[in-house]
């Protein structure tokens, strides 16, 4: 006997659930989407960094960003000019590791040319943070 967990469920709600889910999906769609969720494996890093590891530009850089926070994967705070990014959801690694191991790929994500200036890159850290 199934036991199926949307049974008291009816067409709609149960097509909302699955649109929340492919939300996630459509995140994951992008490879620049995935080289930067690689990179914050890692931890927390800068747009600046990112910028600097990957070469595009900043402004793409933080559209793939805002995709990625608007579908709630990434966290965001400022710590004076500079914007941080983190994973909400370090779960979400589980879901690209199984991706992985279908395709029997492990990309590796470059590593920050010398050419990031940001304070942690610079060594100088600031204090105050300010979460957004």
């Amino acid at each position: 006997m199934r036991v199926y967990l949307f049974n008291n469920l009816n067409i709609g709600e149960l097509m909302d659930v699955y649109e929340q889910e492919t939300k996630l999906y459509k995140a994951l769609m992008h490879p620049v989407r995935l080289a930067i969720l690689d990179l914050l494996r890692e931890g927390e890093e800068c747009v600046c960094h990112m910028e600097a590891a990957f070469g595009y530009r900043q402004a793409y850089i933080s559209q793939q960003l805002m995709v990625l926070k608007d579908a709630g994967l990434v966290e965001v705070r400022r710590e004076g000019l500079n914007i941080y990014y983190r994973v909400a959801h370090p779960e979400i690694f589980g879901v690209m590791d199984a991706m992985r191991m279908l395709t029997g790929i492990r990309p590796t994500p470059p590593a920050a040319a010398n050419v990031c200036t940001c304070p942690r890159c610079t060594g100088e850290h600031e204090v105050p943070l300010i979460k957004l």
